[in-house]
């Protein structure tokens, strides 16, 4: 008789680099599947609308003349998908549409903010996990060649990358191993607003200078508003003394949260402002 999986087997440790363990839940395979999907549902039905369009407006075109318009239209088929994964997992959610329906993220492994190298890479590889082999069996088909080997060569290609994170304990892709990081789950909760809003009586006590706002940058502020959103006080109070240290303020501990979630919002604020005038401060230790 089968028995269910023991949640605990997919939580796994995350050290944030001022050393403060997050404590994630790894993706279940049956939950990337589905996110993924959910991707491909939102690609395909994009790419047929864009298809549609441009076979209306260029509907008086011959069979030669359009060639090159085939062409076009492949590359355009694969950068759509492309810049539709990375595009949307180097921002701020970490997350695609379908992964945010799903409940889930990419992590850096590292426990470090996710950088855009890390999510060109595990999407890159995608292609030769998924989309090639695919594209092959297509091709042949489309163009009456198709037979019986080539088509289970590209199946087995396919389903041997698809099914590889079911065979490793961290339910990892290629792409992943390549890249450092791993799907982990969102935490179910949220925000009741925007922490950068909150007026809460006690965050007006706490006031930053440009120079102890400097102190951190954009991957800092994904990190601390990760913090403040899993709500674990003990982890509040160590991030706490950790930015108190380093800022030279000084915070009781039962004021963790206050001092984060103010320290948040008017570093969020300024990174904002920065940004405006051009100046994007990556991490802390960027200049």
């Amino acid at each position: 008789m089968a028995t269910a999986r023991n949640p605990a087997e997919l939580i796994r440790p995350l050290i944030t680099p001022e050393g403060v363990d997050l404590r994630v839940k790894l993706a279940d395979a049956g939950t990337r599947a589905s996110a993924f999907l959910l991707d491909v549902v939102i690609i395909v039905a994009a790419a047929i609308a864009v298809t549609l369009v441009v076979i209306f407006g260029l509907g008086g075109l011959g069979v030669k003349e359009a060639e090159p318009l085939f062409i076009v239209w492949i590359i355009f088929i694969f950068l759509l998908r492309n810049v539709y994964f990375i595009a949307f997992e180097a921002g701020r959610r970490a997350a695609t549409p379908g992964k945010r329906i799903v409940g889930v993220r990419v992590a850096s492994r590292s426990g470090a903010g996710l950088t855009i190298d890390q999510v060109i890479a595990r999407n890159l590889m995608r292609e030769i996990e998924v989309f090639l082999p695919l594209s092959i069996i297509a091709a042949r088909g489309g163009a009456g060649v198709a037979d019986t080997l080539s088509t289970v060569f590209g199946l087995v290609w396919a389903l041997l990358f698809s099914l590889f994170l079911l065979f490793n304990r961290d339910r990892l892709r290629i792409g992943d191993l390549l890249a450092g990081t791993w799907v982990v789950e969102t935490p179910k909760f949220k925000l009741v607003e925007d922490l950068s809003q909150r007026k809460d009586p006690v965050d007006k006590r706490f006031h930053f200078s440009p120079e102890q706002l400097d102190a951190y940058g954009i991957a800092e502020l994904h990190k601390l508003e990760e913090v403040l959103r899993r709500d674990d006080y003990s982890a509040m109070k160590a991030v706490a003394e950790i930015i108190g240290r380093k800022i030279g303020a000084k915070v009781e501990p039962f004021d963790s949260k206050a001092f984060l979630t103010a320290y948040y919002g008017d570093l969020r604020a300024h990174l904002e402002r920065k940004l405006l005038l051009g100046n994007r401060k990556a991490d802390k230790h960027a200049r």
